[in-house]
């Protein structure tokens, strides 16, 4: 299709095994294409601490696989209170949800900063940069996500941004993200979003990446509900006129 370079998203992979990674990391070779990111799913926002603990041990192995195959960045979660038990509901909301009965948005800071502190080594050790999105749950706004990169304070965990992640007035919220974004993901919605779809201005997104000096990968994140073989191309051209310098 002309990209290049692959995000490789972990809930898809079938098989973890050593020789699958290198599989990946030879495919991409031999076709003359990077591996830009690795995106996890995981959440360290648990008032149990074996909860947490499960997901920083997730997390650790995911950096090693990040290693394996020589992607240098992998996005995370904060992860949410997860009291809206149904993904389609949260949307309805905007993404906001409750908190847990008895706690607060400080107990959940608290719980994400310690876990990212403890997975900090193995980053380091791999050579891999962590990259907070700004998702759902304490990541909904950038605040929320600067609130814990300045606080873990490292350079081993620094920014992913999404496009398509802040539901009203994206523009500004992008722009404080931006000095410390390490990767892009870029959303477009042909055939319209499967939640909901933005209008989003790319030329201006860029323009913005520009004036902060953002050299990386902008990774294209389809979520429209179009054919992926027409509304993937479509993006892909959109995104680099947009982006084209």
């Amino acid at each position: 299709m002309g990209f290049d370079a692959v995000e490789v998203l972990h809930r898809q992979m079938t098989d973890e095994s050593p020789a699958a990674l290198q599989k990946i990391k030879r495919r991409a070779f031999l076709n003359g294409m990077g591996l830009c990111g690795f995106s996890i799913h995981q959440g360290f926002v648990y008032s149990d601490k074996a909860e947490r603990q499960k997901n920083i041990d997730h997390t650790i192995k995911c950096l090693e696989m990040c290693y394996a195959m020589g992607i240098p960045t992998m996005r995370l979660n904060t992860g949410r209170w997860g009291t809206t038990k149904s993904f389609d509901d949260l949307m309805k909301n905007r993404g906001i949800e409750p908190n847990l009965p008895g706690f607060t948005d400080d107990d959940g800071f608290k719980w994400v900063i310690e876990s990212i502190q403890s997975c900090l080594k193995t980053a380091e050790k791999c050579g891999v940069v962590m990259g907070l999105e700004n998702h759902w749950g304490l990541g909904r706004t950038p605040e929320g996500v600067l609130k814990i990169v300045d606080a873990v304070n490292s350079p081993w965990l620094q920014v992913t941004m999404d496009t398509g992640n802040f539901l009203e007035d994206p523009y500004d919220r992008l722009e404080k993200m931006a000095p410390k974004t390490v990767l892009v993901q870029a959303k477009t919605y042909y055939g319209g979003g499967l939640w909901y779809t933005l209008d989003l201005d790319n030329e201006r997104i860029a323009k913005m990446l520009r004036k902060h000096k953002y050299n990386g990968f902008v990774s294209l994140e389809f979520e429209g509900k179009e054919d992926p073989h027409t509304g993937v191309p479509k993006s892909l051209a959109a995104l680099r006129k947009a982006f084209a310098v």
